[in-house]
């Protein structure tokens, strides 16, 4: 089971409730190291002085805040101490209605859950009670010395904490985007279509169809690699619609999307990730070197060993060459 990354008092009115917070999301990213080009030596990070060029402990690191003349020097306790008690209360201010909260506020999700079982039944009646409302518990608390705006939520049976944006942290889209038309006026026919297009492509709401092919694709790259086969390249992304061909545009979206009745009543999600790169999700073993020096022959070459020496050769094209068209343009000497 997984530790809560945060354990206090959640209390609304004079009702005190322990909990825990747990994270919610995780991620799938792949991850590389970073290796000096040539070589299987890691690149590490280090915490360096940059007076003496000594390596610092991280116990032996403060927070500086600069003023300008000199550092302000605070001490990862003083930070606890300005706000005692704030690091393990969890206080509920008020409850809102949920579509009072607008989307850009929310940041992070967290399950809370209750510390003990002989907490469930209050645990319970708040989830139940927040259901039934439709409200959110707005509160604020300390986590990790760093103040969060919160909403409490019942979802699915459970509490769930989603961290909020301050309002002084939402950008004010007019300031940041100088290419907002405005309320650019469409004609009636070209904002039919456009909803016609939007009623074709419809559908109903199913997070399971969408798939980060993107990392799959990434994936299937270093799989690919490891066997020294070819990669096929993604297409090239689509033109910018101008103005003169929107209505074209939009015309052959809809008869190539077709309509609800057509496609049996809903559009369907393009999430899924593409036959070439099926398997792809399977984790890249484990290398810790790379391939040793090629040898003269190169028909006894991998095709990653092949490509090293093309690109040294300066070979046109090697990219989309083949291992044995590789062997012919270095045995030809083609350059």
């Amino acid at each position: 089971m997984a530790r809560p990354v945060w354990a206090g008092n959640l209390s609304f009115g004079l009702v005190s409730l322990p909990v825990g917070l747990y994270t919610a999301t995780d991620s799938h990213t792949i991850r590389f190291h970073q290796l000096q080009r040539g070589t299987s030596d890691r690149i590490r990070n280090r915490r360096i002085n940059e007076r003496t060029g000594d390596e610092v402990q991280l116990e032996d690191i403060v927070k500086g805040f600069d003023t300008g003349d000199e550092y302000v020097l605070v001490e990862p306790k003083e930070l606890d101490e300005i706000a005692p008690g704030r690091s393990r209360s969890l206080e509920i201010a008020g409850f809102v209605d949920l579509a009072e909260v607008d989307p850009i506020f929310f940041d992070k999700t967290y399950y809370l859950g209750p510390r003990g079982n002989e907490f469930g039944k209050v645990y319970s009646l708040l989830e139940q009670a927040l259901a039934k409302a439709g409200k959110a518990g707005i509160a604020t608390f300390v986590m990790r010395q760093h103040e969060y705006l919160v909403a409490l939520k019942a979802e699915n049976g459970l509490l769930t904490l989603h961290t909020l944006h301050w309002a002084d942290e939402i950008r004010d889209p007019k300031k940041e985007i100088d290419t907002l038309p405005g309320k650019a006026k469409a004609s009636e026919k070209e904002l039919t279509m456009a909803e016609q297009l939007i009623g074709a492509m419809s559908m109903d709401w199913d997070p399971g169809e969408f798939h980060d092919t993107f990392q799959e694709k990434v994936a299937a790259l270093i799989e690919a690699k490891n066997a020294g086969v070819t990669v096929e390249k993604a297409e090239p992304a689509a033109e910018p619609t101008g103005v003169v061909d929107l209505m074209e545009a939009l015309r052959a979206s809809i008869e190539r999307v077709g309509t609800p009745k057509d496609t049996g009543g809903k559009a369907t999600a393009s999430g899924h990730a593409s036959a070439s790169s099926k398997g792809a999700g399977k984790k890249a073993p484990a290398k810790k070197r790379i391939r040793s020096t090629p040898k003269e022959d190169l028909t006894g070459l991998t095709k990653a060993d092949l490509y090293k020496k093309a690109a040294a050769a300066h070979v046109p094209g090697r990219s989309h060459m083949s291992r044995d068209d590789l062997v012919k343009a270095l045995t030809s000497g083609r350059t």
